[in-house]
């Protein structure tokens, strides 16, 4: 399940520095943790010296994620096993692909050209076929005897790398096995540069072809390897291959124990941040962001596909993939039940939309429900949404559902019309606004038509992890920072559209009034929003100094929306805590149980609580 495109095409290149978590790990484990490629080489090209006075040859295969700096490493280790006096060779695996005119021919299914329903050719079909499904089965039968005669008749070591190296067919070959990792952000970095393309395809695309390919295809291909290889213990080591000078390599049963610690800490994810035509400014100086940045449109504070996850040792930092470590631990971080319903995905996803002192409204947009996408798309549910007003400036207001005497199917005319003649229309006179007050919580279930206007902060929360199938009605003929004009999706839009949901049906369904469900001495828990249509619960909790809580078989997420800092800590284990900014978004994972949340600011402070509601489990996607 998969958050796709649109969003992603262009993530702002920067770490944030401060989103990390301080795990306490003991001296053997940080010691064991190699910091550098040098360190890592030394280390690998000493286990196959070890190997070597065993047996006459060993194999060193190094599979790993898309735009892995396989050769850097693969060079490193052979430079220091030459200077052990080990004979080395080596083979990547990049003989394997399928032949690029039989692949294209395969992957039309997955990436259809139809530019009738998908103008710009955004959306396509989860791939379901693994990495062998890209392969020439010759190939891989080549590189199985090239292999079986190296091991029969052939000394020292050989290097075999590439994406594929730790295909089923191969690992039986392999003495050492290592799988090296890339965030997801790094990865479209390295594709926008240039530094990779797709899978078995030599030609490069554009950036969207290319972005496109890799998200149905090369991504999914590469998902259940990975998880696969590390959760079964097939490779020895996990190596990051973020920075290619730096890559530091783990072993398995080392990985899996600090992310059992980590699950019993409160946690915050390292976010991706992206301009956009209708961004703000409100984010990107409450988190100092990089002056160069034109703006901040969207947050990625904790969209599980895109962001990472950063465990601070003291001395050194691992940075993950936060879906890779879901992949590995989710059970303990979301819940068995969870796990189990939602196929290991992590079901909620975070963001902030940033329109603050910005150029205008967000698209008029709509997202499909679950029976569309899976027709459409072989995705795994419906997406839905909702938008907490975290900041309102003067004339801030947020679109939701059709006035009550629109003409909806005039609506979607004059959609059209502006999709294909560039003509505008008023929206206003067909879709229906609100004044935005902070603390105003909007349901948006699938099918709703709606949108974040201008000069506002806007918590988004929605279901599941696709972030991005959200077919644009109307775009107010405005360009892109690149100055084409955006795309408007009226095909996909108009077949899912809820021309139900007007005014009176909005405001007594997705715009209600808080309900006090828990009070103590210092504090009051309110439902802001819940629904039949939606299977988490929306919360707010109002307090002074200090609350408790509990997470028994759920997660929580919890957004400091009004306050300066609060510390998030575990009443079992108080050396376990977070300390939490105004805005930063902190797991407190099912496992954690009970915790308070302590105000080290002054003032009343508002925390903004998310969870899966009571039933969710029978819910359908």
């Amino acid at each position: 399940m998969h958050h796709v495109l649109s969003f992603m095409f262009d993530p702002y290149p920067y770490d944030d520095p401060k989103a990390v978590n301080h795990i306490a790990m003991n001296e053997a484990f940080c010691s064991s943790v190699t910091k550098n490629t040098l360190e890592t080489a030394r280390k690998l090209a000493g286990e196959a010296a070890s190997i070597l006075e065993k047996q006459s040859c060993c194999v060193l295969a190094v599979d790993g994620f898309i735009s892995a700096p396989f050769r850097q490493l693969a060079g490193q280790i052979s430079i220091q096993a030459s200077l052990k006096g080990l004979p080395v060779c080596s083979r990547s695996t990049d003989s394997l692909w399928m032949e690029e005119s039989l692949l294209h021919e395969k992957l039309l299914h997955y990436l259809p050209e139809d530019r009738v329903t998908d103008p710009v050719l955004l959306y396509g079909r989860l791939y379901k076929d693994g990495l062998e499904g890209l392969m020439d089965a010759s190939a891989i039968q080549d590189l199985q005897a090239f292999l079986e005669d190296f091991r029969a008749n052939r000394s020292g070591l050989l290097i075999l790398y590439g994406n594929g190296a730790l295909i089923a067919p191969l690992r039986k070959y392999c003495d050492l096995k290592l799988y090296m990792d890339m965030t997801q952000k790094r990865t479209i970095l390295n594709i926008r540069s240039g530094k990779c393309g797709n899978l078995g395809i030599q030609e490069r695309g554009t950036y969207n072809e290319m972005i496109r390919h890799s998200y149905y295809v090369d991504f999914e291909a590469s998902f259940p390897l990975r998880q696969e290889v590390v959760r079964d213990g097939i490779v020895q080591y996990y190596l990051t291959g973020d920075h290619p000078e730096a890559i530091q390599m783990i072993a398995v049963p080392d990985l899996k124990e600090l992310f059992s610690v980590m699950t019993t800490y409160p946690l915050r994810c390292r976010p991706v941040y992206i301009e956009g035509v209708w961004g703000g400014y409100y984010v990107q100086r409450l988190r100092s962001l990089p002056k160069e940045m034109k703006n901040c449109a969207w947050v990625f504070d904790l969209i599980p596909m895109e962001v990472s996850i950063v465990a601070d040792l003291g001395d050194f930092q691992l940075e993950f993939p936060f879906y890779f470590f879901v992949q590995i631990i989710g059970p303990k971080l979301m819940g068995e039940k969870a796990a189990r319903k939602f196929h290991g995905y992590f079901p909620i996803r975070f963001n902030y939309d940033d329109t603050f002192h910005s150029s205008g409204n967000m698209s008029i947009q709509v997202h499909p429900n679950g029976k569309y996408v899976r027709e459409n798309n072989d995705e795994l549910g419906r997406q839905d949404e909702s938008y907490y007003v975290v900041v309102a400036g003067q004339e801030a207001k947020t679109y939701c559902g059709f006035t009550e005497d629109a003409d909806v199917e005039e609506f979607i005319g004059c959609s059209k019309r502006a999709e294909r003649e560039k003509v505008g229309f008023d929206h206003d006179k067909y879709v229906c606004s609100y004044p935005s007050k902070p603390g105003m919580q909007f349901m948006l279930p699938a099918g709703t038509i709606h949108a974040s206007g201008r000069n506002q902060v806007i918590l988004e929360i929605g279901s599941l992890t696709i972030g991005s199938y959200t077919y644009k009605m109307f775009d107010y003929l405005r360009k892109d920072l690149n100055g084409n004009l955006r795309p408007i999706h009226t095909y996909h839009g108009e077949r899912v559209l809820e021309r139900g949901r007007r005014t009176s049906w909005v405001t007594s369904n997705l715009i209600q009034a808080p309900k006090v469900i828990r009070t103590g001495d210092d504090f009051e828990e309110t439902i802001v929003g819940e629904h039949d249509l939606l299977y988490f619960s929306l919360r707010n909790v109002r307090f002074s100094q200090r609350y408790e809580d509990e997470t028994s078989d759920r997660f929580h997420v919890l957004v400091l929306v009004d306050g300066e800092r609060c510390m998030i800590r575990s009443l079992t284990s108080p050396d376990r805590y977070f300390i939490q900014d105004y805005l930063e978004m902190i797991i407190a994972p099912a496992g954690f149980g009970p915790y308070e949340v302590v105000n080290l600011g002054t003032g009343v402070v508002k925390m903004h609580k998310t969870l899966l509601k009571d039933g969710f489990e029978h819910d359908e996607l």
